[in-house]
């Protein structure tokens, strides 16, 4: 029996990119050592005051099904927090509960996409950005953006790219590259947005580790809050990654018929999850910051210790948990670049190709390990590219 074409294309028959990460695994397993700076988990584990109140819920009752939309004590503190942050009026209604942060990007897209529609994203992007808007039925458009205007896309980009398009998807900050949009950027993409009548579907998981610059959500922007819907997640803000904990936030309209599709897909998020997130979103900013300042200190020490390789270019994180490296002076591609880091050093990053076209020849590391290991490692991996940069600029000079 043949399935069908919508699950066959998901990948288009392509590498997904996450190549290296599965072998990593396969080693890891197998009893080799092996150093991983290639996903974005946190290295502290979710803090034990939210497991005890995940346990505590559990242990009352809290494990029956719970409402498909969220329990509304839950969905109206998301509300609260959105509204405080952006200044747009938000309640409960605008909200969704979702099983973590992806699960409301593919919501998003089935929202407001039919099938053979035009959905455009950002290049580079998070690596399940084209394989979502495929497993919805629609066709993707990448805007490849250029490292020499910071990764931000110009407004003539954003233009050409939602002709007769749908939606825009926009990460910022970005996975996998760090930049925060500025304020020009968002202007833009709203602008565009209203002229060419698209969604703006925003991916705002990392809003809260911002090192420079500001957030600026599409959604506070003046007349985008009824054509922008709003991704949020607890995986990276309190590093409850496996909690799978995420939401939607856009017109009650759109909401109240993402609730229809999570009745037949996903059936909501398990009630005692629900009641740690509730917990996690009570503790505040104060926790939050917590959370995300290691990350800062490691972009850092990273920054300091790219001091010492003039020969490596490098793109100034200002928000993530990444940092990503230019490896194009060794000859390579990332993706050979992190197999051979990984069979030499036993040490996992990802390519730059699982981003997009436009972070070829990088690998994104992430900002991940305990500090002196961090520091260590990280310096580990400079030394591995420069020397091959070195050794690929003699040969050149034969």
């Amino acid at each position: 029996m043949k399935t069908s074409n919508r699950i066959e294309n998901i990948t288009n028959g392509s590498s997904d990119g996450w190549e290296i990460f599965y072998k990593a695994r396969k080693m890891i397993a197998s009893g080799t050592e092996v150093i991983e700076l290639s996903i974005g988990e946190h290295d502290v584990g979710t803090d034990p005051a939210i497991l005890k109140s995940m346990h505590k819920a559990a242990i009352s009752g809290h494990t029956g099904y719970a409402p498909v939309p969220g329990i509304e004590e839950l969905r109206a503190l998301i509300a609260h927090r959105t509204e405080k942050k952006t200044g747009i009026r938000t309640s409960l209604e605008n909200v969704i509960v979702t099983p973590g942060g992806q699960s409301a990007l593919f919501a998003a897209h089935m929202a407001v996409l039919d099938e053979g529609d035009t959905a455009a994203y950002i290049d580079p992007y998070y690596a399940t950005y084209p394989t979502t808007i495929r497993s919805v039925g629609a066709r993707e458009r990448k805007i490849i953006t250029r490292v020499e205007n910071n990764f931000q896309p110009t407004f003539s980009q954003l233009d050409s790219a939602t002709q007769k398009t749908k939606s825009l998807l926009v990460n910022s900050p970005n996975n996998p590259t760090g930049k925060v949009y500025n304020k020009t950027t968002i202007k833009n993409i709203c602008e565009i947005a209203k002229k060419n009548n698209v969604w703006v579907i925003s991916d705002e998981v990392y809003d809260t580790q911002i090192w420079a610059g500001k957030h600026i959500s599409p959604r506070e922007m003046k007349d985008m809050a009824q054509r922008t819907l709003v991704i949020g997640s607890l995986s990276k803000s309190h590093a409850m990654t496996g909690s799978r904990l995420g939401w939607l936030i856009g017109p009650e309209k759109i909401i109240s018929k993402t609730i229809d599709l999570a009745t037949n897909m996903t059936y909501g998020v398990p009630g005692f999850i629900q009641h740690a997130g509730i917990f996690a979103l009570e503790q505040g900013k104060e926790f939050e910051e917590k959370i995300s300042k290691p990350f800062n200190r490691r972009r850092k020490l990273a920054l300091d210790i790219l001091k010492d390789f003039p020969n490596l270019g490098h793109i100034p994180p200002q928000g993530a948990m990444y940092l990503m490296l230019n490896v194009r002076t060794t000859g390579m591609s990332g993706l050979i670049f992190a197999s051979k880091l990984l069979n030499d050093k036993k040490i996992a990053v990802m390519p730059g190709e699982s981003f997009g076209e436009a972070a070829s020849g990088h690998v994104r590391i992430s900002l991940t390990l305990e500090d002196s290991k961090f520091e260590e490692t990280f310096r580990s991996v400079c030394e591995f590219a420069s020397d091959l940069s070195l050794k690929k600029d003699k040969k050149d000079r034969v």
